[in-house]
């Protein structure tokens, strides 16, 4: 049992002592006809589902239900409802992957998990036992195990999703939920993997602002960017580099957190990324690549295809799209990237601004060389053939 402040009315109601969410409870009803499994090629980002879903609920009196793995489909919930109402809705984005020894494996999952009731708590939404809710997926996972493809680079997306189900059109808290987790394999995020994206910096619109829901996994940050990014497309842009405030802060660009090289004076590079501020959302990947460019100048570790005596002085800075222009000017913008769990990296070889392209070094392979480092090193971690700071699961060690 485990102790919930009601904030259904929008009023704290006191404690009362409700079920908590256990694994231990679990049901499994199995589809009784399994669907083929696509070809690789025809893959494309969250379009075809595995075979079953999880599912729990949550009811303010007697607390999370026995959770239940079910032929993956609709679910039934009320037009009235908290999520369709208000945006109640937040979500996680994690990865499975098989390693070599044929085992399912993870990445950082405790970092999802911990975001995940960051993002509920933000939104009013009942708290759940976060390592139940990740032994939980991994039971999913090895339900559908065979939906994990075994090609490096491909991997089965794992979407955990918290819905909030108050059947009421109070503007209140939900304290009603329903815990949803869906798995879909997937390949490259952007089908021309290897060919840089491009992306034209925006101040129109934000994504995100001071105060706001920018550093959580909430469903309403992504919506207000479809029209813009329309916009865009229709530009000849893939993405929108989202600025903030009278000075262009660089934020974001698309739904990926942004990085850039800057070449100094001595020779060395500057990894800069913005900081976390309320506006940036804290990706898994993203706190990877700091780590990973700190181990690598540290001599902890050598970034494949980078010498030793390519230093990265990673700083979680705030800089301009001003800035940008300078040092695109001064030719020490050598590389653009954005990193998430969808993409991994999506190098970035042109940046829009007001009717002008920065156009950025092109390379083999499309990655430029610290950008690809990155890339195969978490790949590396994430398949299994290495291993670094525990940060590549297996399913024995869950």
């Amino acid at each position: 049992m485990a102790l919930w402040r009601s904030v259904g009315t929008g009023t704290l109601e006191g404690f009362s002592r409700v079920a908590d969410l256990h694994a231990s409870k679990l049901t499994v009803k199995l589809a009784k006809t399994l669907k083929p499994i696509p070809h690789h090629d025809t893959l494309t980002f969250g379009n075809t589902m595995s075979d079953h879903m999880l599912v729990a609920d949550f009811e303010p009196r007697s607390g999370w239900s026995a959770p239940r793995i079910i032929p993956h489909g609709p679910l039934s919930i009320d037009v009235a409802s908290s999520c369709v109402q208000y945006g109640t809705t937040v979500f996680e984005g994690m990865k499975a992957f098989i390693g070599p020894d044929g085992q399912p494996r993870l990445f950082r999952p405790d970092m999802n998990m911990a975001r995940l009731a960051r993002s509920a708590e933000r939104m009013a939404l009942p708290p759940f036992n976060t390592s139940q809710v990740l032994t939980l997926i991994k039971k999913l996972i090895e339900v559908d195990q065979r939906w994990i493809p075994a090609i490096s680079g491909y991997s089965l997306y794992v979407r955990p999703t918290l819905l909030g189900t108050q059947m009421s059109l109070a503007v209140a808290a939900s304290d009603h939920a329903t815990l949803c987790v869906m798995l879909s394999p997937t390949g490259p995020y952007f089908r021309s993997a290897a060919k840089p994206i491009s992306v034209i910096a925006v101040s129109e619109t934000v994504r995100a602002w001071p105060g706001g829901t920018g550093g959580h996994k909430v469903a309403l940050n992504y919506s207000p960017g479809f029209l813009p990014l329309r916009v865009a497309q229709k530009q000849g842009y893939q993405q929108i580099l989202w600025l903030l405030g009278d000075d262009m802060k660089v934020t974001e660009a698309g739904a990926m957190n942004i990085f850039v090289v800057v070449r100094r004076d001595d020779g060395d590079f500057d990894l800069i990324t913005p900081p976390l501020d309320g506006t940036i959302l804290p990706g898994v990947t993203r706190d990877s690549i700091l780590a990973l460019g700190k181990a690598h100048t540290a001599g902890e570790t050598t970034l494949p295809g980078l010498s030793r005596s390519t230093l990265l002085h990673t700083k979680e800075k705030t800089f301009t799209i001003p800035d940008l222009q300078r040092w695109y000017a001064e030719g020490k913008l050598v590389e653009a990237f954005g990193a998430g769990t969808a993409v991994i990296i999506a190098s970035i070889g042109k940046i829009g601004y007001k009717g002008e392209d920065m156009v950025l070094p092109e390379h083999e392979g499309g990655l430029g060389p610290i950008a690809q480092a990155f890339r195969k090193r978490i790949l590396d971690v994430q398949e299994g053939r290495e291993s670094w700071n525990g940060w590549g699961v297996s399913f024995a060690d869950l």
